[in-house]
């Protein structure tokens, strides 16, 4: 029975071979799934796995803010740092530290997250609570919003209660003075 023992061992190793190579040929066929797949990955969809996370953003006109990330919506975020609440324009985020590994699909997000960066401003607008506007350029303008429209808010500052429209492509982040 000794040439048997060989075939069988022979098949056993071409066996072995044949597995080896389709586990090496799956393990390249998922990391370029997985890579093609991660395209699909936004920063919001990895801010909205960190609801919960503190987190430091880098933010143009403003500098790095840290604070816990509250809320992920359309187009901007509410970032808390304990002594104030920021509404972040995502447009304006340029880096993240901190972040989740994972992401949350936009599919996936309440029907609330719909919400955009109109809606965040008009709650501090009924609020009554007086701001900082921070705005891409670096500049900033404290007052309170009195009304927001569809693409500009209108924010009454100084003694004189001069009235300053902000567009929001200009807006990188308001921030509660409380």
């Amino acid at each position: 029975m000794g040439w048997e023992d060989d075939v069988f061992a022979l098949f056993d190793d071409l066996e072995g071979q044949a597995s080896a190579l389709h586990a090496a040929e799956r393990t390249a066929e998922v990391a370029d799934r997985s890579r093609a797949e991660y395209q699909q990955v936004t920063l919001a969809g990895r801010l909205m796995a960190s609801i919960g996370t503190t987190v430091t953003l880098g933010v143009r006109g403003v500098g790095p803010v840290a604070g816990t990330v509250e809320r992920v919506a359309d187009g901007w975020l509410l970032l808390s740092t304990g002594s104030s609440d920021w509404v972040i324009s995502l447009g304006a985020v340029g880096t993240a530290e901190g972040t989740s590994v994972r992401s949350v699909p936009e599919v996936a997000w309440s029907p609330l997250t719909r919400l955009g960066l109109a809606s965040a401003l008009r709650r501090i607008s009924e609020a009554g609570e007086e701001c900082v506007v921070h705005l891409l350029d670096g500049s900033r303008h404290e007052g309170a919003l009195r009304r927001v429209g569809a693409d500009f808010c209108e924010l009454v500052e100084g003694e004189d209660r001069r009235t300053v429209l902000i567009a929001f492509s200009a807006l990188a982040a308001a921030r509660s003075r409380s």
